[in-house]
């Protein structure tokens, strides 16, 4: 999701609610600690230099049980931070949230409120890496019904000897 579409997003909704991706919810005492840009300057296996950029809100949790994040509110500083920061607006937005450790979660929409979605690694060289396409999966019930006639088919057009 990008910042542009968070702050349609807030104009018509009545909370702020964030889902996690098994399901339970992140507090509704939650803190929206930091809006921030993260850029990513690396190097991949295969030598290809990169870099990434994206918006990142951290999420937080504290004891004050009382405490509400208004849409208004979050829309208030996530401005603040557009003009503050000179943010992109069209930039993705990763999510920090912490459990057991920080977890980093990209963002949708379901209608309802804001979930939290998993992100994954991969191998963005996997040429330059050994790594081996991933092989054709074929049922084999479906093997022996192909129209063509198998060099080894037990039939009079057979080109077995």
């Amino acid at each position: 999701m990008k910042l542009t579409e968070i702050k349609q997003l807030l104009a018509d909704l009545d909370t702020v609610v964030f889902e996690l991706p098994n399901g339970s919810f992140v507090p509704e005492h939650f803190h929206v600690t930091e809006v921030g840009i993260v850029t990513k300057n690396f190097i991949d296996c295969g030598g290809t230099v990169r870099e990434e950029k994206a918006i990142t809100f951290q999420l937080w949790q504290a004891e004050d049980f009382d405490h509400r994040l208004a849409p208004s509110k979050l829309k208030k500083i996530i401005e603040l931070s557009e003009r503050t920061l000179n943010i992109n607006p069209e930039l993705e937005i990763e999510v920090e949230f912490q459990r057991d450790t920080i977890g980093k979660y990209g963002l949708s929409f379901n209608g309802h409120h804001f979930q939290l979605t998993s992100t994954l690694t991969a191998c963005l060289a996997e040429d330059a890496c050994g790594i081996p396409q991933e092989k054709q999966k074929v049922s084999l019930s479906n093997l022996g019904s192909s129209s063509t006639t198998s060099c080894c088919s037990p039939s009079p057009n057979s080109k077995c000897c």
